[in-house]
């Protein structure tokens, strides 16, 4: 399973949802798009929150997934469809999902863009 920065969100804000990814955690593989420690870092400091032991949770509780040029390759591809349909589609939800594609693996997120997914909804 792949998580998401919403995923990761939910996990540093402890909600119920952030619940059921500690136990996605521990009950499965999961990795994490390299792209998420960006977004992540992000949203810590917009929020004020200090990143390193999140970060550091993500590097230590998932395996990092590279962002590869045919990543990168397949994301311009799957945004461009998706913002046939979801004007509000990211970019960076694109390369998430195109890691999971790629990866085999079923993304675990609350964020709506990935409604029509693969996805473990939380």
């Amino acid at each position: 399973m792949l998580l998401d920065s919403f995923a990761w969100v939910e996990y540093i804000k402890g909600t119920e949802m952030g619940d059921k990814v500690r136990r996605i955690l521990k009950e499965n593989d999961c990795y994490t798009s390299q792209i998420s420690l960006a977004e992540i870092s992000s949203w810590c400091e917009r929020n004020r929150i200090e990143s390193r032991t999140y970060l550091y949770a993500m590097k230590t509780q998932t395996k990092i997934i590279p962002i590869m040029d045919d990543t990168l390759e397949l994301s311009g591809k799957i945004h461009s469809q998706k913002r046939k349909k979801i004007k509000d589609f990211g970019l960076i939800d694109a390369i998430i999902l195109a890691a999971a594609l790629e990866n085999n693996l079923k993304v675990v997120t609350g964020d709506r863009h990935f409604r029509d997914e693969n996805i473990v909804a939380l």
